[in-house]
């Protein structure tokens, strides 16, 4: 992934709002040839590849619980310990 902005007038920044703002990268916006702010996207919307791994390693998780005969909450209780004896 690249992080070196494009550089976009306002004006074609405007008119092509919703494609850049599906980008992962960030935007110069420029006015005349100077640079007058950033576009900055928070973070690229999940694939449908990714939300299928995530569903997948959850599924996986569970049925290891249910074998190891753990409940999420006791597993969150172990990580919670197990986080704050580290700190």
């Amino acid at each position: 992934m690249d992080h070196v902005p494009v550089k976009v007038s306002i004006r074609e920044f405007r008119s092509r709002l919703a494609r850049y703002a599906d980008t992962s990268s960030p935007i110069a916006i420029t006015r005349h040839g100077a640079t007058v702010g950033y576009y900055i996207p928070a973070r690229p919307s999940p694939d449908k590849a990714e939300l299928d791994a995530l569903k997948e390693a959850a599924s996986r998780l569970d049925a290891l619980l249910a074998q190891a005969g753990v409940s999420e909450e006791e597993m969150l209780s172990e990580f919670r310990q197990l986080r704050n004896n580290r700190a």
